[in-house]
């Protein structure tokens, strides 16, 4: 259990009402670590630490509550720091929050939307970045998560904006490695496939739509949020210590 164990850290995770960001934050909680759940909704937010403090209550890790809209570089800042006023520290990272407003053509993709993929799917991740790696080079020690996706590794007719921010986000996680490593950094992401989650409800509430989407994945089904949550563990922990640089797919062999 040492290997896993979080004891001690803290981790901000960005998204965490729901789907992949719950369960990491969950999971982040079970494995000993206090947790800050953030999203737009205060009240969402809240129910979910409430979740967390109730299922954790024998002693393990714990969470609070700090609403957040990423798309606002002043909302960014206070989660930083409200998160350092209440917890003292930010030892870990997960940067899950993301959104995807148009599916269509990138001929067609109006240039709000286009922005708004881009402002919400990386330039928040990496002001975020800015606002934790200073103190994590000078505690020598930290882990920054980005939730990227198998659309930043392949091609789409429909997504390819979504699929651009991704791939960034993946450059974003080397860059850091590569820069923060000598300062006991790690930084990677996470490329999920089809993942049960209200994101990705279009692609698998329809059984045909379901069955296509996975007729080529070698374990011919999707991906439970929990699934990717393990991992982000792993990354966390002292078991991850060694692994820095790398976007990880998650998507059952497709």
């Amino acid at each position: 259990m040492s290997l896993f164990d979080l004891t001690g850290k803290v981790a901000v995770i960005t998204g965490s009402t729901k789907g992949i960001g719950k369960s990491i934050a969950e999971q982040l909680a079970a494995h000993g670590a206090q947790v800050v759940i953030s999203s737009r909704k205060a009240d969402a937010c809240e129910a979910v630490a409430a979740e967390i403090n109730e299922a954790t209550a024998d002693g393990a890790g714990s969470a609070v509550s700090i609403p957040c809209h990423i798309g606002d570089k002043a909302q960014i800042e206070q989660l930083i720091t409200q998160t350092k006023e209440h917890l003292g520290k930010v030892d870990i990272l997960v940067c899950n929050a993301a959104v995807n407003p148009f599916y269509g053509s990138m001929a067609d993709i109006p240039d709000s939307a286009f922005d708004k993929i881009l402002d919400s799917n990386i330039k928040s991740n990496h002001w975020l970045c800015q606002m934790v790696l200073p103190e994590m080079v000078e505690r020598k020690d930290g882990v920054i998560i980005i939730i990227s996706s198998v659309g930043g590794l392949n091609g789409s007719a429909v997504l390819g904006t979504y699929g651009i921010s991704k791939a960034a986000d993946m450059q974003m996680a080397r860059n850091i490695a590569a820069e923060y490593g000598p300062d006991n950094i790690r930084a990677n992401a996470i490329a999920p496939g089809l993942i049960r989650t209200d994101f990705a409800r279009a692609l698998w509430e329809d059984p045909e739509t379901l069955k296509n989407a996975t007729a080529n994945a070698s374990l011919r089904r999707i991906g439970e949020p929990e699934e990717i949550a393990g991992l982000a563990v792993y990354l966390s922990s002292k078991a991850g210590s060694f692994t820095t640089g790398q976007t990880i797919v998650v998507d059952g062999g497709r």
